[in-house]
């Protein structure tokens, strides 16, 4: 964004959420009216850990079912942001030890930090699983393109970070069931 307010590129493609804040902080861009790509965002884990994907994949089920998913997401993008944050339950058991999340708390409004903490939709979608499968969660930023690596050498349980399923991603992890859909449009100067 700073190297098209430059003039140095002609535009951005990043995704809508992301945008939008770029766009609400600088009055000198905008968004195009058409998206440009919409693409599914998923759970990261290294291939082979089946146990893990499967857990994960049921208490996804089990959010989104409840309404929890929409929930998050609703306390972050559009009219009722602010109005629903996510709560562990009082009644929450976190006694199978600690999952670690890889991020890259850059993407707002999925993983970006508020004060000294890392805070977002992707992080509350990981305190909701982890709540639900009985493990603490550890949140662990990093370069965007580290969170792979560190999700296959075992670093990271798991990687979160507005991570599109792609089929090159496919080839060295494994992506739990898609947990939202988001747009990729183009921001411009105006």
């Amino acid at each position: 964004v700073q190297a098209l307010k430059a003039g140095q590129i002609d535009c951005v493609i990043i995704d809508s959420q992301p945008a939008q804040k770029f766009v609400e902080n600088n009055d000198d861009i905008k968004i195009l009216d058409d998206p440009f790509e919409e693409e599914e965002y998923a759970i990261c884990l290294k291939k082979g850990n089946d146990e893990l994907l499967e857990k994960i994949n049921g208490a996804l089920e089990e959010l989104k079912k409840d309404g929890t998913v929409d929930k998050i997401i609703g306390n972050y993008i559009g009219d009722d942001a602010g109005k629903t944050p996510y709560e562990t339950p009082k009644d929450a058991d976190h006694s199978k030890g600690t999952l670690t999340m890889a991020t890259n708390a850059t993407f707002q409004p999925y993983e970006y930090y508020d004060g000294d903490n890392i805070v977002g939709i992707d992080v509350d979608i990981a305190q909701a699983i982890c709540d639900k499968l009985g493990y603490d969660l550890k949140v662990e930023d990093m370069e965007f393109d580290a969170i792979v690596n560190a999700v296959k050498s075992g670093k990271a349980d798991f990687g979160a970070a507005g991570m599109t399923v792609t089929e090159d991603r496919k080839k060295s992890i494994d992506f739990t069931d898609p947990y939202t859909t988001a747009e990729q449009v183009i921001i411009v100067q105006k």
